[in-house]
């Protein structure tokens, strides 16, 4: 997705981004609990007891031990540049980022691409998949030793043999959009297979209902489309239950149900905020992403 900002507008909601990053430092993300976050073997910390959380823990790093390269992967109708809000914010608390282009093939080769592109990195990762990015993250985690937090923002969290399809019912949820897809052949396709966009005349109301006309318009025109098949395709073995996990839900989320959300960050055991957001919240929320993954990171 490419958002469609102004030179100044860009300049305003990066500044914000950045002073959101100062404020998730002092205080805890403004985002409510959702019930699973009482589960979570990590809870949520109190506002009250964040600074001195964040000051102990960047003491006990001292120069010996580095801070995890955060590697972000966006999801179906979507492009790295759904992430321009929250990287600048990332890297000036001093992360190394990097926004990962997702082929959106399928869960087993998505992951596996996923997973040589981790190995050519040095240190301790943290993995942020939103939407069909958290399939991705998911799959290519399990086994890795050098990815120490799984962070879902209103992502796909599947169990072993489980779909999107699949997914999208936990909870009684429902989920409207492949009812508005635009269909496309691609070269090598399998029988059955090609390329899913939204429609563009439904793509606001569904993927982004909170942004500007405008920016939905361009995100809209400049997805990246999504096999098929990755709709179906069986999950393989979660990361998730190994390594711990974070999840924002997106409570006005019109692509994945937000009851199947919280089925999902409650079985992950993850530390778990919602917020009043669209299927979009790295937009429409930048600063309560950026501190849910500080928070993964710290």
């Amino acid at each position: 997705m490419s958002p469609s900002f102004s030179p100044a507008r860009r300049l305003i909601v990066v500044a914000l981004a950045l002073i959101a990053t100062l404020v998730a430092a002092s205080q805890a993300a403004t985002a409510s609990p959702s019930p699973s976050t009482a589960a979570a073997p990590r809870p949520a910390i109190p506002s009250a007891a964040l600074p001195a959380a964040v000051a102990e823990t960047a003491s006990s790093r001292g120069h010996a031990k580095p801070k995890p390269t955060i590697v972000l992967v966006h999801g179906a109708f979507a492009d790295s540049s759904g992430w321009a809000l929250v990287t600048p914010a990332l890297e000036a608390a001093g992360y190394p980022v990097i926004a990962f282009s997702n082929p959106l093939r399928g869960p087993q080769h998505d992951a596996a691409y996923l997973r040589a592109f981790l190995d050519t990195l040095e240190g301790p990762i943290v993995l942020v998949g939103h939407s069909y990015g958290g399939v991705v993250i998911t799959n290519a985690a399990t086994g890795d030793d050098d990815v120490t937090d799984l962070v879902y923002i209103a992502a796909y969290a599947p169990a072993e043999g489980e779909s999107v399809q699949a997914m999208n019912a936990l909870g009684g949820g429902h989920s409207d959009v492949t009812n508005h897809l635009v269909v496309r052949p691609f070269p090598g396709a399998s029988e059955g297979d090609a390329d899913a966009y939204i429609d563009p005349a439904y793509f606001r109301q569904l993927f982004a209902q909170d942004l500007p006309r405008s920016v939905a318009a361009t995100m809209a025109g400049s997805q990246r489309p999504g096999a098929l098949a990755a709709l179906v395709a069986p999950s393989g073995e979660p990361a998730w239950e190994t390594i711990p996990s974070w999840y924002m839900v997106a409570k006005n989320d019109r692509i994945i149900p937000p009851e199947a959300e919280r089925v999902m960050a409650d079985r992950a055991d993850a530390t778990t905020v919602e917020v009043s957001s669209s299927h979009v919240p790295m937009l429409s929320k930048p600063a309560q992403v950026v501190a849910l993954i500080l928070r993964a990171a710290r």
